[in-house]
């Protein structure tokens, strides 16, 4: 077996390491759980939409939660947080994308899932809804149905949109302009 002495140096920068990795959990147990109960179900469902796989989904919200723990961040409010979070989570998603090369089809979401659809007493006029939605999603590009998410599922302002992908907020209205008019064009609505 290798044994080594250890200078006070190594010492000393073994100990910062340490040292680091515990104060990079910034919130107690229970500041997190909450934050977990009140973020983590959007998160899902926004990965389950940009990557179309509801057990990659929750892959990579693992992942997400894992990271931004580790991340060694001062936030300054909870918005701050929860970006940063969501920020995490879609670039996890690219990378996975870029490896993966898979198609980007969007499966239909349950009835009961995040994300579904409005209940509808027409049941056969919903599912076509559904179908032909998630068709059109899927022709656009992961970033248009990223920004389509966050706006209008998850409520997220221009400067939150362009904090999590990681764009010019100058530029968001623009480009959520014409992901809505490629959508539409998608699902066969004039404009």
């Amino acid at each position: 077996m290798f044994s080594r002495e250890l200078t006070v140096s190594e010492l000393e920068r073994l100990e910062a390491v340490a040292t680091a990795a515990v104060g990079a959990l910034q919130m107690d147990e229970d500041t997190f759980r909450a934050f977990y109960d009140r973020t983590a179900r959007q998160v899902w469902a926004y990965l389950a939409r940009i990557t179309g796989a509801r057990t990659l989904a929750a892959d990579l919200l693992q992942e997400s939660y894992y990271r931004f723990l580790r991340a060694e961040r001062a936030f300054d409010n909870e918005t701050h947080r929860r970006n940063y979070l969501f920020r995490i989570a879609t670039n996890l998603a690219h990378d996975r994308h870029r490896r993966a090369k898979v198609s980007t089809s969007v499966p239909l979401p349950e009835e009961n899932a995040p994300g579904a659809l409005t209940d509808s007493t027409d049941l056969a006029a919903d599912t076509e809804r559904r179908t032909d939605l998630a068709r059109a999603m899927a022709t656009l590009k992961p970033r248009e149905r990223e920004m389509l998410w966050l706006a209008y599922a998850q409520g997220s302002s221009h400067e939150e949109i362009a904090d999590t992908l990681g764009l010019k907020k100058n530029s968001i209205k623009i480009l959520l302009f014409r992901a809505r008019r490629r959508l539409a064009a998608a699902m066969g609505v004039r404009s």
